[in-house]
């Protein structure tokens, strides 16, 4: 049985783990914390993420550690995926990268050579980087980020449009290009290309989604002032197969852990090199412009006499996370305003909101499943 390891079992890494494990493959993954590892090992874990339950309770040659050591040895195909959080000039931090690179170099030159994965968002050039340290120690560095939506992220891990590899040899693109048509039920494109180029269009396809979010919540507000419908408008724009009606929908702007990040990202290393993504910036205005512009909506049209009810104020149904949500921005806007706000939604989000906005808001938490 073919083998691999998984550095970083977070949300995202124990889905890819367990992916690839009911895909036929040995899988060891590795992570810092021993308490969590010990409940992947007991298939104790409970996860917020639909199906990694089930799979992890089914997975058989699926097991964790804490030592990097042995996922080294485990095998020679290492996929990384830690985190790489935003800095304040709107850049990543590849401090956790960087960490396990110089523990890695500490067992030395590899006698068998090895492949380093990194799945994780990135600069564009930083991967390269990572090759020019790793090479002397036997480890060919390639870029492999996938394209997820929290929520179905095992379900898009298994069924995604494209695949992209920033391949740092042919023989690496290969070898990726094989794991993937293995683990996948449907048949993606497969995109290879240099690491650099890579590193760019992952950013710039999260980018492209933002500006189309943008843009139709933009034509919405307009049509919207003008006394029309938004969405007849955009139904209609859609139909167009040179535009398409995904991601074309009138409503919340654009939240979440990722495309946020990423407009900025963008224009961070578009200002590096002295090439403005002026795009990029004017999403972002859109997006807050369009809040402003829902906000100013309801206040106008609704009185302050009955509670206004959110079942949901994570940035997308079916996740817990809050992180830049447009509609706790939206929620948060209303109540600030003097209108009374009532929350329902899962006692996890309940608990994250309500360490930030503390009795802003009314609660009532769900039932955990």
């Amino acid at each position: 049985m073919e083998k691999i390891s998984v550095i970083g079992v977070g949300r995202l890494g124990l889905c890819f783990a367990l992916t690839l494990e009911e895909a036929g493959y040995d899988v060891l993954g590795n992570d810092i914390s021993l308490g969590y590892i010990e409940k992947l090992n007991n298939k104790t874990l409970k996860a917020s993420e639909f199906g990694v339950e089930r799979m992890l309770a089914q997975a058989e040659n699926f097991k964790a550690t804490t030592s990097l050591q042995e996922t080294v040895d485990h095998s020679d195909t290492l996929f990384v995926i830690v985190a790489t959080p935003s800095l304040e000039n709107g850049g990543y931090d590849h401090s956790q990268i960087d960490s396990l690179v110089e523990e890695i170099k500490k067992f030395g030159i590899q006698e068998k050579q090895k492949q380093f994965i990194i799945c994780c968002t990135t600069m564009p050039g930083y991967c390269d980087t990572v090759q020019e340290r790793l090479e002397e120690y036997n480890y060919v560095v390639s870029y492999n980020p996938e394209f997820i939506a929290q929520g179905t992220i095992l379900r898009d891990q298994k069924s995604p449009d494209m695949v992209l590899i920033g391949e740092g040899t042919r023989q690496s693109g290969a070898l990726i290009q094989q794991i993937y048509e293995k683990h996948t039920v449907n048949e993606p494109k497969i995109c290879r290309m240099s690491r650099f180029e890579a590193e760019i269009c992952k950013i710039s396809l999260n980018c492209f989604l933002t500006t189309k979010i943008s843009f139709a919540n933009m034509i919405g507000d307009i049509v919207k002032k003008s006394g029309g419908d938004p969405k007849i408008v955009l139904d209609a724009i859609g139909c167009e197969s040179r535009i398409g009606g995904k991601y074309l929908n009138y409503g919340f702007g654009y939240g979440g852990p990722c495309l946020p990040r990423d407009n900025k990202a963008l224009g961070v290393y578009a200002d590096s090199i002295g090439m403005p993504a002026d795009i990029s910036l004017a999403t972002d205005n859109i997006n807050e412009k369009h809040l402003n512009f829902q906000v100013s909506e309801f206040i106008l049209n609704n009185q302050r006499h009955e509670p206004i009810v959110f079942n949901s104020v994570t940035y997308k149904p079916g996740t817990t996370i809050i992180e830049e949500s447009q509609q706790l921005a939206y929620a948060a806007a209303i109540a600030n305003a003097g209108y009374d706000v009532l929350i329902i939604e899962h006692p996890d989000t309940v608990s994250q909101v309500r360490n930030i906005y503390g009795d802003l808001f009314k609660y009532q938490e769900t039932t955990e499943d």
